[in-house]
């Protein structure tokens, strides 16, 4: 495959309206999109490609028609996020993983509206999601939980930008970012790297309203068939939701002895809201407003849960040795140097001690969880629901740890 494959802006065919219709006669309902372009160097063009090289794709933004099914509404026209005026830089026409990347960091971002956030998205998924006293705090946080993986991504934050933030966020290579604000000074900073992607998402202000909104979400199948389901809505876990889990099983009642902190409770808050922007099968850990490891994707439970805990010793290892030496933990060639970091990282368990776990579904077994309990894990949130639900909550009591159920599975596929 040549490179300039990827510098090649495909031509597609698609039409400049869309109609999805559903229901016929007068019960008809018709939702209407029109294509986005962006005009960038005199040529206004729509996608450069679709996932790959050789797909042709465009971006449709619905423009008008409502949907009602039952007692769910679809998100009103006019509330795109993103829209050819938002783009302010870009050397090269976005692609659709660039738009769905921007589109899975505002998925996030949109429960974090209270306070500084950033969220660094690679392939759909977060590398890492973090809140801070400050927007550069946030970043930084963000960043540094998984530096290697979040080369190449798109990073979005929910404040205005300024030069000495967009400083921090050039010395490290990045796709995309996504702001609802930015200074002269930083446009300035940015307009150094060509081919950065710089958009303006002026809802920003308004994206908590986004987490009660519902959309039809389509998954298209290799025969032509189409699946249609209502967007997922995580709940919101107030603190009467957050109470230590608790079921039945023969007569006997189990129950986790001991009760969620403020500061667990807090975490997973924000571990939930995380996790639902994560490609399931997966397990995370948080902590203190922060992500520690990132499991995505695995076909079994106990298996992504060793995976996160991988990453975690790893991802720890890495943080330390470019916080204090500039180089990641791959660039150090010096055996005694490098067995520094990673005996620092395996005196923290990767920084997993009172970290807290959470799982998009429930734990069949004990075993899932006592990945993450054995690291010194404090505190476990999952939705519950399975018939050994007893086994976890006996291995979270003889932990000394605590663990709280949703009552609802968060799958993203």
């Amino acid at each position: 495959m040549s490179r300039s494959m990827y510098r090649t802006i495909l031509g597609e065919d698609f039409p400049e309206e869309m109609e999805v219709s559903f229901g016929a006669g007068n019960g008809r309902q018709t939702l209407v999109y029109r294509k986005v372009r962006w005009e960038i160097a005199g040529e206004a063009r729509g996608l450069r490609y679709g996932e790959n090289p050789d797909q042709p794709a465009a971006l449709y933004r619905l423009e008008n028609g409502n949907l009602v099914l039952g007692d769910v509404e679809q998100i009103a026209p006019g509330r795109g996020l993103v829209t050819a005026a938002d783009l302010l830089q870009s050397g090269k026409h976005p692609g659709k993983i660039n738009i769905t990347d921007i589109d899975a960091a505002l998925g996030i971002l949109r429960w974090f509206a209270d306070r500084p956030a950033a969220v660094v998205v690679k392939h759909n998924n977060p590398s890492g999601v973090a809140v801070g006293s400050s927007l550069a705090d946030a970043y930084e946080r963000a960043l540094l939980a998984d530096r290697i993986a979040a080369f190449g991504g798109t990073i979005a934050v929910n404040g205005q930008i300024d030069r000495e933030l967009a400083e921090r966020i050039t010395a490290y290579y990045a796709e995309v970012v996504v702001a609802p604000a930015f200074t002269a000074g930083a446009l300035e900073t940015f307009a150094g790297r060509k081919n950065l992607r710089v958009f303006r998402i002026g809802a920003m202000d308004a994206l908590q309203e986004y987490t009660a909104t519902r959309f039809v979400d389509f998954t298209s199948l290799t025969d032509g068939g189409i699946v249609a389901q209502w967007s997922f809505q995580p709940r919101t876990l107030s603190d009467d939701d957050l109470v230590a889990a608790r079921t039945e099983h023969r007569g006997t009642i189990h129950e986790v002895t001991r009760a969620p902190s403020a500061a667990e409770r807090a975490d997973m808050r924000f571990g939930w809201f995380v996790e639902s922007g994560v490609t399931s099968n997966s397990v995370i850990y948080v902590k203190n407003g922060c992500t520690v490891a990132i499991g995505t994707g695995e076909q079994d439970r106990v298996g992504v849960a060793r995976i996160a805990r991988d990453k975690a010793y790893w991802k720890t290892a890495d943080r330390l040795a470019f916080t204090e030496t500039g180089r990641g933990i791959e660039e150090i060639t010096d055996t005694d140097e490098r067995e520094h970091f990673l005996s620092v990282a395996r005196e923290t368990n990767g920084g997993l001690k009172g970290a807290t776990m959470i799982s998009d579904a429930f734990f069949p077994f004990r075993d899932g969880a006592e990945v993450g309990l054995s690291e010194g894990v404090s505190a476990i949130l999952q939705p519950g629901g399975a018939m050994r639900d007893y086994d976890v909550i006996d291995a979270v009591n003889e932990y000394g740890a605590t663990m709280a159920f949703t009552g609802q599975r968060s799958f993203r596929h």
